[in-house]
């Protein structure tokens, strides 16, 4: 019987890392991976238009499962194309394994046709990326490579020349003792009662929550509880956090809300729970800080700490909540819960008043209608810019919903394809993707890709003919908005060309019988919404310093706006405090 070869191989270890999809676009250095593909049971090759796609739809379904996938492009430009999709993946901490096929090994360096060094390309992108040049070293390279990937939560590339992809391995295919899941990490005693010490001699604590939170929102509610304490959440810590929470006081960034930067500016303590929130402008100078994170580089990196703490936040605050006192005095929770109220019903009503009779339409109430129409159980994917905005203030979270989007990269095109993998990892669940027109004729070609594979995403285009958030930018920064506009499309009658179920709304009072329409059609639909280019409005005491981009200086409240259902949560939470 002939030996496995190395592309035979190298596909039965990603089948037995649970690897069930591998994305892509196929060329003649990936042949021999995707024969393999062909030929081996649990596993299915997804042709994608654009390799970027490839990578985003991989990073998606690795957010949604918690599981291993892959994506893969042929030699050179191929595989030049996933990098986008890969440092997406990578800032998101989606275990994501990249094929990078290669040109002939006997032709490296010597300036082949379409000749390029992907285990130097991707280094920056990834925690592990290596050349297999020699049978020799499979399997041991890409069980590596799957270690970091699944350890570290993040990228790692493989490289491989078609040439050694088609050689028989050298020893026969083993089950190797591959690690599919990481670890949670709980501190070190003496950390945890330092940490207590701190809380039982705080005053006023607030928490601040990011995507490290996830699994952790029954401790982090006890915890709340315990210590009298007002819980801020960042972007990408909403999923996780605001669903269920007595304690919420909203958002901090550019895209906060509520009172949450006033409570993490006026406790003596602030906790950040698993958060790498990049704007400093927003977090204290002078509030003592602890940080709580899996990742230990990460600790300090954003302010001063008075304390670090290398643990998982759930491990962390288990073991920190029998350690610390209960508070008695809840004045400071409770004045920040009704600072929340207070703020979230004074933007409200020039986001509400009269939007069935506003043309165009306005973005805020076709993101209301999609929260309220939406499954229980939906997957939202956002596109960067302005559906970020709209996703933040107006998408509820429950416990079951899911928020994807390029938060930390910040690319454009992010959405549709994120979708795509959604969707992949499961059928049956209904996959929301959040476009702006900007990002959507981006990766155009990709929506061919959902109606090859009868892939029932729902697409609703937010479409403006503009970049919304560069012109937003431009104008803050004093400058006349320039090479922002695009010509007005109607996408979709692209859409039904393409194969998918399409409808443009033009009016506000046809917003909800369309989406319904489309979230009822058995296979991929487009809901094209003509909105306001103008919706967005500014705080009138900003100043054209306070912005450059998503760089924050010393703005605290830079953008304002509608807050959807938010607002009901809070005046319920506000309802519970005692009458004094």
């Amino acid at each position: 019987m002939a030996r496995q070869t190395v592309a035979e191989q190298f596909i039965a270890i990603l089948v037995q890392a649970g690897v069930e999809r591998v994305y892509g676009v196929v060329g003649d250095s990936l042949n021999p991976i995707t024969d393999a593909i062909r030929r081996t049971d649990g596993i299915e090759w997804v042709q994608v238009r654009h390799e970027e796609a490839a990578a985003f739809a991989a990073c998606a379904e690795a957010q949604i499962t918690g599981k291993l996938t892959a994506c893969a492009g042929s030699c050179g430009p191929g595989n030049l194309h996933l990098i986008n999709g890969l440092y997406d993946a990578q800032r998101s901490m989606a275990p994501v394994l990249a094929i990078a096929a290669q040109i002939p090994s006997s032709e490296i360096g010597t300036g082949y046709f379409q000749e390029t060094h992907p285990d130097r390309l991707f280094t920056e992108c990834s925690h592990y990326c290596e050349l297999i040049a020699h049978p020799s070293q499979m399997p041991r390279v890409l069980q590596t490579a799957i270690q970091h990937a699944v350890g570290e939560g993040g990228v790692a590339v493989v490289a491989l020349p078609g040439d050694v992809a088609e050689q028989p391995t050298p020893t026969k295919g083993a089950e190797l003792a591959l690690v599919t899941r990481r670890p949670a990490i709980r501190p070190a005693d003496e950390e945890l009662d330092a940490l207590a010490g701190r809380v039982d001699a705080a005053r006023r604590v607030t928490l601040f929550c990011g995507s490290g939170t996830a699994g952790a929102h029954a401790e982090v509610m006890e915890f709340a509880r315990r210590v009298k304490a007002p819980v801020a959440h960042a972007l990408r810590g909403k999923e996780w956090i605001q669903y269920d929470n007595p304690f919420d006081v909203g958002m901090t960034g550019l895209l906060g809300y509520g009172a949450a930067y006033e409570a993490m500016h006026e406790a003596d303590l602030l906790l950040l729970l698993g958060t790498d929130f990049p704007y400093n402008a927003f977090l204290p100078d002078d509030v003592r800080i602890v940080q709580v994170d899996v990742r230990p580089e990460r600790l300090g990196r954003r302010s001063k700490l008075d304390l670090a703490v290398w643990g998982d936040v759930r491990e962390t605050l288990r073991a920190l909540i029998p350690r610390v006192a209960e508070k008695a005095d809840p004045s400071f929770l409770h004045g920040m819960l009704r600072k929340h109220a207070e703020a979230l019903g004074s933007v409200v009503d020039a986001y509400t008043r009269d939007v069935q009779d506003h043309m165009p339409i306005h973005p805020e109430y076709v993101a209301s209608v999609i929260d309220e129409e939406a499954a229980e159980d939906a997957v939202f994917t956002v596109d960067t810019g302005m559906c970020n905005v709209w996703a933040a203030r107006y998408l509820t979270p429950n416990g079951r919903r899911r928020v994807i989007g390029s938060f930390t990269h910040g690319s454009m095109a992010n959405a549709m394809p994120h979708a795509l993998g959604a969707q992949c990892a499961d059928r049956g669940r209904q996959v929301v993707s959040l476009s702006g027109d900007g990002g959507l004729s981006m990766l155009l070609g990709d929506l061919l890709s959902l109606v090859q594979h009868d892939l029932p995403v729902k697409i609703v285009l937010f479409d403006n003919s503009a970049l919304g958030m560069v012109d937003l930018e431009m104008m803050v920064a004093g400058l006349r908005p320039h090479g922002t506009t695009y010509q007005h499309t109607d996408y979709a009658a692209i859409a039904r060309a393409a194969g998918l179920f399409g409808v443009r709304v033009e009016r506000p009072g046809d917003v909800r019988g369309a989406l319904r329409e489309a979230f009822a059609h058995p296979g991929p639909a487009l809901v094209d919404v003509v909105t306001d280019p103008a919706a967005l409005s500014l705080p009138p005491k900003i100043t054209a310093d306070q912005l450059t981009g998503f760089a924050l200086s010393a703005s605290k409240l830079v953008l304002n706006g509608g807050v959807g259902r938010m607002l009901h949560m809070a005046r319920s939470n506000l309802r519970n405090i005692p009458r004094p």
